[in-house]
Order: structure tokens, then sequence, then C-alpha cells
């Protein structure tokens, strides 16, 4: 009995007693990291001119730390993004993958009500794409995303995806 006192003692000392872990700031409890949440929900996504362009399901993740993404396009791709604020440099940051191979590194910020991320990537043949994506809050609780890219560095944009988020009931 005494040896497997020994053993639990050093244990036990290390745990947070009630009191302690009570009294623990929450590690994203800051106002910035709630900018985001307006895309937290299930979706049905339509093009502008009303076709369906897939589903997606965004949760809140890791005590309220990140936002994660599930995309079923209509025409079978699935995708998933990470996203988190990061206080350290006081922006956002997105990871998006999906099946087809792509993969997106965005970062930006939370102003003017919309949500704007960009990266830039590089093409197998050498050339560089910039993508900007824009979420905006709608009236009645609808998210639009924008999804822009630049190939001349930012002097003009086409729009590589443009949908209307609304809450599946």
């Amino acid at each position: 009995m005494r040896a497997l006192s020994i053993l639990i003692l050093p244990i036990l000392l290390v745990l947070p007693r009630p009191a302690q872990a009570a009294d623990a700031p929450r590690p994203c409890a800051a106002p910035q990291h709630r900018q985001f949440d307006f895309w937290i929900g299930e979706w049905d996504v339509r093009t502008p001119d009303g076709k369906t362009a897939g589903t997606n399901r965004i949760t809140g993740i890791l005590g309220g730390c990140g936002l994660q993404e599930n995309w079923t396009g209509a025409g079978g791709t699935v995708g998933t993004s990470l996203n988190i604020y990061d206080a350290a440099r006081a922006l956002w940051h997105q990871t998006w993958i999906d099946s087809t191979g792509s993969l997106l590194l965005l970062d930006g910020a939370f102003r003017d009500g919309r949500m704007v991320l960009s990266g830039t990537t590089r093409s197998a043949k050498g050339g560089t794409t910039t993508d900007r994506i824009t979420w905006e809050p709608l009236a009645g609780g609808d998210v639009r995303q924008l999804w822009e890219q630049s190939s001349d560095g930012g002097a003009s944009w086409t729009v590589a995806f443009d949908g209307r988020y609304t809450r599946r009931h």
C-alpha cells in the first residue's frame, strides 16, 4: 500500500486543483477570436444564378480557438479548412486543402464588417497567383463568400467563386 501511495502522490501534485482550473483565463477569450463566428453553421451554398454549389459545415473547435470547415461541392470535390486568430501576429489564418490536391494558405483580418484573407500560390509552371477571399455576413443571416484571383500582382482580379450561404433547416 505504501508503494502505491508513493506512486500516486507525484501525480496528484501536478494535477490542477478545481479552484486553480476555474480561475485560469481561457486562451481564446479575446473578442478577436469571435470575429469569424458568423460563419459557424450548416449551409446550403448557391451561385449568383441560383445553382447549387454545394454544402458547407463550419464548427467551432478546440474550446473556441478555431473553426473547422467541411465542404462538399456539387461536383464531388470535398475540402476542409482550419481557421484561427493568431494573436501573436494580430491576424487570421486559414489553411485549406481539398480532394483535388489544392492547398491555400491565407492570412488577413476582419475589417469593415467582412473577413478578408489572402495569400499567394505558385503554379507548377512557376507563375504566381494571389487569392483573396472575402466572407461577408448579409441581412437575414446569410453569408457571401467571394473568391478572387490575380495573376498580375493585384492589378486585375477575376472571380473564382461567388457563393451565397443560406443556413440549412
